[in-house]
């Protein structure tokens, strides 16, 4: 799974700048590639070597220097040589398009998408920390409005939920309704997903997808049976839990570029006769 640091970033008050993502910026499929750690198997790592340096293709305008740059992202070395931090050949048992990052892209498991450098230039090895405009000024948290400080970096994916079915504003019916969504984490796995109907006051456990909770990296399914009895008006909440302990908070975590949106999934349905 994938997530774009700024999926969701909509949802966030008061509104920060950017692109304007709902729930969509979000992807899931099979990678397949060489682990980094075998490549660099090969050759003997200096003991002053601190991160490893990827660079991309492509390229974009340094806001503060008024240059060009390409995308260059670092890893510290315990999560490059991880086992499953790949480059990536393959997308869904299809050789990459250019659209995922052909004819090289780097993918790292549990980080958020900008880790995963498209379109695969060069690898550099560093004994310094990495300073580049894509690391340390765009893709970190800035809790403050107008200034910088306090500030760190965007990594790990933070614990979330959505709820895909019934569809906001929906019109249902009394009775039984199955209520579906996802939950993921970048934080070992999801360990429970509840839902509530009086604004988080009682939670109800929903049920997980034994499928979707024993794979590797990937999003949970999740399911609900509403037997609801009474007219009106309702708000469904849903809210995950993962194995590390994170759960997933009623509001996100503000900040000026928007980045890491994880408040608890929500909508709102009318129940009619």
């Amino acid at each position: 799974m994938l997530e774009c640091a700024g999926n969701q970033r909509s949802k966030f008050k008061p509104q920060v700048y950017g692109e304007q993502w709902e729930d969509g910026a979000i992807s899931q499929g099979i990678w397949e590639g060489v682990a980094l750690r075998d490549l660099f198997s090969a050759i003997a790592l200096s003991p002053s070597a601190q991160e490893i340096v990827f660079e991309g293709w492509d390229h974009g305008k340094d806001q503060s220097k008024g240059i060009t740059t390409s995308f260059k992202r670092s890893l510290p070395l315990t999560k490059a040589l991880h086992e499953d931090t790949i480059i990536a050949l393959k997308y869904n048992n299809e050789p990459l398009t250019r659209k995922h990052g052909a004819p090289f892209r780097l993918i790292v498991p549990q980080w958020y998408g900008m880790a995963s450098v498209k379109w695969l230039k060069s690898i550099v090895v560093t004994k310094d920390n990495f300073s580049g405009p894509y690391q340390t000024e765009d893709y970190m948290y800035y809790p403050q409005s107008d200034t910088k400080e306090g500030a760190f970096p965007v990594t790990t994916v933070n614990v979330n939920s959505i709820i895909q079915q019934p569809s906001n504003l929906s019109v249902l019916r009394l009775g039984r309704h199955t209520i579906t969504g996802l939950a993921w984490t970048g934080s070992g796995t999801i360990s429970k997903v509840q839902i509530s109907f009086d604004e988080g006051k009682t939670w109800n456990n929903t049920n997980l997808s034994p499928i979707t909770t024993t794979a590797k990296y990937c999003w949970t399914q999740w399911s609900y049976i509403w037997d609801v009895q009474q007219r009106g008006e309702y708000k469904i909440i849903s809210k995950a839990i993962d194995t590390v302990g994170n759960i997933q908070p009623l509001e996100a975590f503000w900040n000026q570029k928007g980045y890491g949106y994880n408040a608890c999934g929500e909508l709102y349905v009318k129940v009619n006769s």
